[in-house]
């Protein structure tokens, strides 16, 4: 008991004395998920709203497959990232595996479907609600999905928050296609299951602050967002 609470304390003065190593992974942790959240966003986003307000012969096949990719398992997509990327597949010239590039791309492939899905069901009920409007004034596809974005902004934005929640927890495919390199792509999450299998349980809960800090953050935003919606502001 004596140990565990030491360890919090230790762990505390890391975060308040804002540890060298503690804020390097931070740091590098946020800017891989905030910048393959960017990216996905600009790929889910518009597809969400394409899929709102198009019709098309496989349109119900394309909601159901980005629905099943929400839970597409990490590891698979990190070992896919792998072998695209490794030195006998066809991307490995790029020589990007165990580089921060290499899990932005794995991240963007885990957090599009989750965009897209979640921006596609906000905006499929303003579609509903501006339908019959947009078409009214002879808008074209293009308007519609402009439109759309624009009047769902909260919605689209608890929906790239959900996907930055996932990114920031993200360990399997990281873990795979990053190596875990001191100073080069150790993140918080591949650093704590380092830390805790080293023993040194200070800095593993100085990072699971952190951690945890985002989520809660992130969470608090999602649910704000998610009242004001309800409450028929935007």
């Amino acid at each position: 008991m004596n140990d565990l609470f030491a360890g919090f304390v230790e762990a505390a003065h890391l975060v308040l004395t804002l540890d060298n190593d503690l804020v390097e992974i931070s740091l590098r942790s946020l800017q891989v998920s905030v910048i393959a959240v960017f990216i996905a966003s600009l790929i889910g986003l518009p597809l969400g709203a394409l899929l709102a307000v198009a019709r098309f012969r496989y349109r119900r096949t394309v909601i159901a497959l980005l629905n099943s990719l929400m839970g597409l398992p990490p590891v698979v997509v990190g070992l896919v990232v792998y072998l695209l990327l490794s030195r006998a597949g066809p991307f490995g010239v790029l020589d990007l595996l165990f580089t921060p590039t290499a899990m932005i791309i794995a991240q963007v492939i885990i957090v599009t479907p989750i965009i897209a899905s979640f921006s596609h069901q906000a905006l499929r009920d303003l579609w509903y609600l501006y339908h019959d409007l947009l078409i009214s004034i002879h808008t074209s596809k293009a308007q519609r999905m402009k439109a759309l974005l624009w009047d769902g902004r909260r919605a689209l934005l608890t929906a790239t928050l959900t996907g930055f929640g996932r990114a920031i927890g993200e360990v399997g495919a990281i873990m795979i296609v990053g190596g875990n390199i001191d100073h080069l792509t150790r993140v918080l999450t591949t650093a704590i299951a380092l830390e805790v299998g080293k023993g040194q349980f200070s800095l593993a809960l100085g990072l699971g602050i952190v951690l945890i800090t985002i989520a809660v953050v992130i969470n608090l935003a999602v649910h704000s967002l998610s009242k004001t919606e309800r409450g028929g502001v935007w």
